[in-house]
């Protein structure tokens, strides 16, 4: 691969990359280029921002939990088509998992993509320091790949000169001097920036602040540093399917041919298309990873969208997948849908499979409480109530998923993968069920999480999965076996 490409990397976090990630994008297309978007670590909210500045969807790329192959094969295979590939990066350039290795860096995946980097600093206290700044990055590592800088948050021309002429004496291209200007700020909501899922919302605030930034970039410039990235090698070969994979992929072959052709199963128009799955998605729930979704189509599941918030019903489906967001910010509107609780928590007594990641988990217990004497009743699958704490959790998690749930098939299944909340799971009920059938999150190599109760997570009630955990799916056979529990749901 040798299209275009470009790392926009930060000196720490909250510097501004992801608004000069999005105005670099929408000036990129301006020029009539089709950008590829990408987004280092495990954040779901940038990705919507990139994705809007770009026209389509942007993918995350983290080694921790893809591995080098799988992030480099995501990124080949969603940089195919487009005319140039954009990642911002996540925290620091060199920030990773530990604080004596590169590992799961934006420096680690620039290396692994072979893209030069521009490096963004904050040079609102600074000045002729922001050339150390600049030294430092570009000497901590051999080959740093640091090809040029944007100072954001310059207080005035004659504040740009002096670090102009300080980042000019060290020999570090400057190619953008952003003006410190708070109207053009995209909201900032936790340790991201704001969720939402209006489109035409999003566009409003990418355009102000592109229109404020994007005269103070030097595109011709930053597009000279991109078309400059060396080709990359080609991914490795992508994984075997185990013989149960093979298995599962047989039956959900002949589920789609049998009702295809009228027989199994009660009829349904889209029955042809493979079994369905209702995936929650709006203001509340819409941290998902694209490449989720993706990985459930390709082995031959439908999706349909539902609002838990503001659809009365769930529609015509085989399973649900509930994934993470801000439930408590909209728990007034979920409690009063009274009709879509019902709804899904017959569906889950029922039988269908269900899989729920953090948001998805609140939403199934009995009660959010948030401060004192406020209370919101959710859909009470399980007998156990979330308590916003402002305290947040975020780690990287890695342990064995049990047998017997919708995601894991018959076996034990290891996994890696994250975890981010502001909440705790209180009264939890000692069922065996419950704690016979949680994740197991395992200390080592930097995977730790503490989950729902002391590093165990995974809440299991009939055929339903709910956690605090968020789970890559094409790094394990997780698609295949949820696709392959819908059509044994629907067998029954």
């Amino acid at each position: 691969m040798d299209n275009p490409r470009l790392v926009v990397a930060g000196a720490s976090s909250g510097v501004g990359k992801t608004t000069i990630t999005c105005c670099i994008i929408r000036e990129l297309r301006r020029r009539g280029l089709s950008v590829a978007p990408f987004k280092v670590g495990p954040d779901y909210i940038d990705p919507g921002y990139l994705g809007a500045a770009a026209d389509g969807e942007a993918r995350n790329l983290d080694s921790w939990m893809m591995g080098n192959g799988g992030a480099l094969e995501s990124f080949a295979r969603h940089s195919a088509g487009s005319d140039i590939s954009v990642i911002e990066g996540v925290m620091g350039y060199y920030d990773g998992l530990r604080g004596d290795s590169d590992y799961a860096s934006t420096y680690s995946i620039a290396t692994l993509t072979r893209s030069p980097v521009i490096l963004v600093i904050d040079a609102s206290r600074a000045a002729r320091s922001v050339a150390a700044t600049a030294l430092g990055f570009r000497a901590f590592q051999k080959n740093s790949r640091i090809a040029g800088v944007i100072l954001n948050r310059l207080g005035s021309d004659r504040h740009r000169d002096m670090c102009a002429q300080a980042l000019d004496q060290a020999g570090i291209p400057l190619v953008g001097s952003v003006r410190r200007d708070e109207s053009a700020k995209l909201e900032e909501r936790h340790l991201g920036l704001h969720s939402t899922m209006n489109r035409a919302e999003l566009e409003e605030r990418l355009c102000k602040a592109c229109d404020a930034m994007s005269p103070h970039l030097c595109v011709d410039d930053i597009l000279k540093i991109a078309c400059s990235a060396k080709p990359v090698p080609r991914p490795p070969a992508a994984r075997k399917a185990s013989k149960h994979v093979l298995r599962s992929r047989k039956r959900i072959a002949h589920y789609k041919k049998t009702a295809s052709s009228g027989g199994g199963g009660k009829a349904r128009n889209d029955a042809a298309a493979g079994p369905v799955i209702a995936v929650a998605l709006d203001s509340s729930f819409n941290f998902y990873y694209r490449d989720n979704l993706d990985a459930l189509r390709r082995e031959g599941a439908h999706l349909k969208f539902f609002s838990p918030v503001s659809d009365r019903e769930l529609p015509e489906c085989d399973a649900l997948y509930i994934g993470g967001g801000f439930p408590e910010v909209l728990a007034g509107p979920l409690e009063r849908n009274r009709s879509m609780k019902r709804a899904v928590k017959h569906m889950a007594e029922d039988g269908a499979p269900v899989y729920a990641e953090c948001g998805g988990l609140m939403y199934l217990a009995k009660n959010i409480l948030s401060g004192r004497n406020s209370s919101h009743r959710m859909v009470g699958l399980f007998d156990a109530d979330i308590t916003m704490t402002g305290r947040p959790v975020i780690h990287y998690t890695k342990g064995s998923i049990a047998p017997g749930t919708p995601i894991t098939g018959p076996v034990e299944r290891s996994f890696r993968g994250h975890e981010f909340h502001y909440s705790e799971m209180s009264r939890v009920p000692p069922d065996p069920r419950f704690a016979s059938c949680m994740y197991r999150e395992t200390e080592g190599d930097g995977g730790s999480g503490e989950g729902i109760m002391r590093g165990y997570d995974g809440l299991v009630e009939y055929n339903t999965l709910a956690s605090y955990g968020h789970l890559y799916f094409d790094v394990s056979d997780f698609a295949t076996n949820f696709v392959a529990s819908c059509v044994e749901y629907r067998r029954r």
